[in-house]
């Protein structure tokens, strides 16, 4: 019954954010602004789910004004976790596809995200290299997922490093965001699932780093990210469990 009740309450709620944001969007369209403050009307379902959300770290004086964000993809609850801290002047890098889910297609694109068709690699790169050329000079930032699809319980997934090519040609620092295991932990029929920690990292100056070196970034941003992640979800499975004899 739980299980019924969720159900339709997120989906009468995703349908009204869908439509008052396509109206608010189209007041003000591509906006830079749009992402996060929809971003936040998302996250606000969390709790129908039972998911209680903790963030780290949001340090928003030492954040760089300009970066790029890079973040773990895991399933369809990230659009309630995740996306309640995307930061105000944050675009993010879609699938072409997302374009024709009714509703939120529309929405995603007029909130000011790319779409990319991932099959065209080298056009799709050329977007987000214009993307990022253009940071500074728009005052925007990026958000990316740097796996190039949802883990759905595969663990971390290698990066791809085409992001990472661009961040250092343009000297954009990236910012890591940790999120712990999300998969396999909500069971509509179960009051509580528990807490999703999100924690932003410190950030990573490329400027010290050339094009050679593209790799080697890749795979430091992979391996602390993976670290973390793991850690973090450890901690949340702890608290599960502790609550649990409590």
């Amino acid at each position: 019954m739980l299980a019924v009740i969720r159900i339709i309450l997120a989906s009468i709620l995703s349908v009204s954010i869908c439509i008052l944001g396509i109206i608010y969007c189209i007041l003000r369209p591509r906006h830079p602004n749009n992402t996060a403050f929809l971003g936040r009307l998302f996250g606000s379902m969390a709790p129908i789910f039972g998911i209680t959300v903790e963030i780290r770290n949001l340090l928003k004086d030492k954040l760089p004004k300009n970066c790029i964000y890079i973040s773990n993809h895991q399933n369809n609850y990230d659009m309630v976790t995740v996306s309640c801290i995307v930061p105000p002047r944050t675009i993010t890098v879609g699938k072409k596809n997302l374009l024709w889910i009714p509703l939120f297609g529309q929405l995603y694109w007029l909130c000011g995200n790319i779409l990319i068709n991932r099959s065209r690699r080298f056009t799709a790169y050329n977007t987000v290299l214009k993307i990022v050329r253009s940071i500074k000079v728009d005052n925007i930032s990026l958000w990316v997922f740097p796996e190039g699809k949802r883990s759905f319980n595969k663990g971390l997934l290698p990066f791809k490093t085409s992001i990472f090519h661009a961040a250092i040609s343009n000297k954009i620092p990236i910012v890591p965001i940790c999120v712990s295991n999300l998969n396999n932990k909500v069971k509509l029929n179960r009051w509580s699932n528990g807490v999703v920690i999100i924690e932003i990292m410190p950030p990573i100056d490329t400027a010290g780093y050339n094009l050679s070196q593209v790799r080697y970034v890749t795979k430091y941003c992979y391996m602390i990210m993976k670290n973390r992640i793991d850690s973090l979800s450890k901690e949340s499975l702890q608290r599960e469990d502790h609550n649990l004899v409590n």
